[in-house]
C-alpha cells in the first residue's frame, strides 16, 4: 500500500516557543503549528485540508489552536482553513488585502499577534499574490526574530512566481515589482533569522526551489539567485524567465480557496461500487482512475482508464490531466481508496464517486488490456517510425536534452495540445523515470490514440544506454543556487 508522505518534523523549542513544521511531500507543501508553552495558545499556518495531525499534536502538547493563519490564497492546494476553524472554533485570518467569501479577521501590516511570550508580527509582502503576508516569529517580547514564515514570497533557493494567476487587477510585471520590494524588506531581517517557506522542490509555484525545507536569511542572501544585488527591472526579468506551465487545476484550487465550500470528512469511507455501476458511471462521463503502480497497470487494466500511481505526486498529476468536475471511479489496490480520496481532496477534487470493488479483478480477464512498453534499445531501433513525445518540464529538457526527434509537450499542457499529435501514428511517450509517461500514455489511449507505448525507465534509461541526445533549440538551463 502506498504511504501518504506527510513528514511531521520534530518539535523545536526556544523559551516558551513551540514550533513544528509539517511537510507534505506529494505536494511539496509546508504548514506550521506555532504555540506558547506558558499559555497553551497556538496557531496553525497554511494548513493542508486533512487536519487530524494538527489536532492530535496540539492535544498531545496541551495546546489550544486559537487562530488559523493563511499567508495568501493558495492555488496549488485546497487549504484546511474551513475544516480547522470548524473543528476548533478558531477564526481564520489573511492579510488585509484578501478577498474571500467567508468571514475572516484581516491582518494589517505591522500587527502583532500575541500568544503569551511568543508573538507573530505580520508583514504585508505582496508579489506572489496581492494579499501575501509573511509572519515574523519571536520567542519573547522584543526579542530578535527567531523565524520568518515566508509563505510563497521567499522560498529556499527561489522566490514565489508573480506570473501565476495575477489578481485584483495586477499585471505580472506589477506583481513582480511588488515582489522585489517585499523580498528586499525580508532582507532587512537579521541573517540568523530562520526561513520557513510554504513550499519546497517540486512545487510549480517557483522554478528553482531547494530540497531543503528551511534555511536562514543569511544563507539565502548569499545563495538565492533572486536575492542577488539587482534593480527591479532585472529582478522581474530573471524571476519570470523560464517558468513552467502551471497545472490546470491551479485556477480551480485558487477559486475554491476563496469559497465557503463543503468540508472534507477525512475519515468517511469511500463507497464500494460494482463493475456494472462503474460502467454506468463511465457512460455518464465519469473516468476510471487507476491508482496502481505503472508496472501493475501495464500488466492488466480496464480500457479507457487513466493511470496515476499513488506512489508519486498523485494529486498534482491527476490535476494536470483530469478536469476538477470529472466524476472519478478509483481502481486500485485493496485499502487505498480513502488515501486516494483524501489526497485528491487536497487539491479540491471532491467528485470521487467510489472505488471499484475488487479492483481490476472485478472484470473478466478477456476485458483487460496490457499497456505497451518499450526499452531504450527498442526505441533506438524504431527511429523515425514512431513519434516520441517528451512530457517532462521545460527545465528538465533544457538541462538534459531530448531523444532525437522527440516533441516536447509538458504533461500539464498535454490535454490542451492533443491536436498537435496524430492519433493514428505510433507514439512513444517518455518522462524522467516512467511515472508521468504511464499517465500520459494512458491518457492518450483513453482519448482514442491507437498505438501508444511508454519508455521503460524514461529518459534516464535512454541516457544510461549511451544513446544520442538532441539539444532543444533556444533552451537555457535553470539558474544555479538553492
Amino acid at each position: 500500500m502506498a504511504q501518504d508522505p506527510v513528514d511531521a518534523g520534530a518539535w523545536q523549542y526556544s523559551g516558551d516557543l513551540m514550533f513544528r513544521q509539517y511537510y507534505l511531500g506529494c505536494l511539496s507543501q509546508a504548514s506550521y503549528l506555532v504555540g506558547d508553552r506558558g499559555s497553551g495558545r497556538a496557531v496553525v499556518v497554511d494548513p493542508q485540508r486533512d487536519i487530524a495531525r494538527y489536532l492530535a499534536d496540539a492535544a498531545a502538547e496541551g495546546l489550544r489552536i486559537e487562530r488559523v493563519l493563511e499567508t495568501h490564497v493558495h492555488a496549488d492546494f485546497l487549504s484546511g482553513h474551513l475544516e480547522l476553524a470548524a473543528a476548533t472554533g478558531a477564526p481564520i485570518s489573511y492579510g488585509a488585502a484578501a478577498d474571500v467569501e467567508f468571514p475572516i479577521e484581516p491582518l494589517a501590516d505591522g500587527q502583532v499577534l500575541t500568544l503569551g511570550a511568543v508573538n507573530l508580527e505580520v508583514l504585508h509582502t505582496p508579489g506572489h499574490t496581492p494579499e501575501s503576508i509573511c509572519l515574523v516569529v519571536r520567542d519573547a517580547p522584543g526579542a530578535a526574530p527567531w523565524s520568518v514564515l515566508t509563505g510563497d514570497t521567499l522560498f529556499i533557493g527561489d522566490v514565489g512566481r508573480p506570473d501565476l494567476l495575477g489578481g485584483a487587477g495586477w499585471s505580472a510585471e506589477e506583481l513582480g515589482r511588488a515582489l522585489y520590494e517585499s523580498t528586499r524588506r525580508l532582507l532587512t531581517l537579521p541573517d540568523e533569522t530562520r526561513v520557513h517557506p510554504a513550499h519546497g522542490a517540486g512545487s510549480a509555484c517557483g522554478k528553482n526551489l531547494s530540497t531543503e525545507t528551511s534555511s536562514t536569511i543569511g544563507v539565502q542572501r548569499r545563495t538565492n539567485y533572486a536575492l542577488a544585488p539587482m534593480d527591479a527591472d532585472a529582478f522581474v526579468a530573471v524571476v519570470t524567465d523560464g517558468q513552467s506551465a502551471p497545472p490546470t487545476y491551479f485556477a480551480h484550487a485558487s477559486h475554491r480557496n476563496r469559497e465557503l465550500h463543503p468540508m472534507l470528512d477525512e475519515t468517511a469511507p469511500v463507497p464500494a461500487i460494482g463493475l456494472a455501476e462503474a460502467d454506468a458511471a463511465v457512460e455518464r462521463g465519469a473516468l476510471l482512475l487507476d491508482t496502481r503502480d505503472p508496472q501493475d497497470f501495464a500488466a492488466a487494466h480496464l480500457p479507457g482508464s487513466v493511470n496515476v500511481g499513488l506512489g508519486g505526486r498523485f494529486a498534482e498529476v491527476v490535476g494536470q490531466v483530469v478536469g476538477p468536475e470529472t466524476g472519478l471511479v478509483l481502481v486500485g489496490d485493496e485499502g487505498t481508496a480513502t488515501e486516494a480520496r483524501n489526497r485528491l481532496a487536497r487539491i479540491g477534487f471532491d467528485r470521487v464517486l467510489g472505488f471499484l470493488d475488487g479492483g481490476v479483478h472485478a472484470a473478466p480477464p478477456q476485458r483487460l488490456r496490457a499497456a505497451g512498453r518499450v526499452t531504450a534499445d527498442q526505441l533506438a531501433t524504431l527511429g523515425g517510425t514512431v513519434r516520441a513525445v517528451d512530457v517532462r518540464g521545460p527545465g528538465e529538457v533544457a538541462g538534459s536534452g531530448l531523444v532525437p526527434g522527440a516533441v516536447p509537450i509538458p504533461l500539464p499542457t498535454l490535454v490542451t495540445r492533443l491536436g498537435e499529435l496524430d492519433p493514428d501514428a505510433p507514439t512513444v511517450v517518455y518522462c524522467a523515470g516512467g511515472y508521468r509517461s504511464s499517465t500520459a500514455a494512458s491518457l492518450l489511449r483513453s482519448r482514442g490514440f491507437a498505438r501508444v507505448d511508454d519508455l521503460l525507465g524514461g529518459f534516464g534509461a535512454w541516457t544510461t544506454g549511451e544513446h544520442p541526445v538532441e539539444q532543444p533549440a533556444g533552451a537555457r538551463p535553470a539558474p544555479a543556487g538553492g
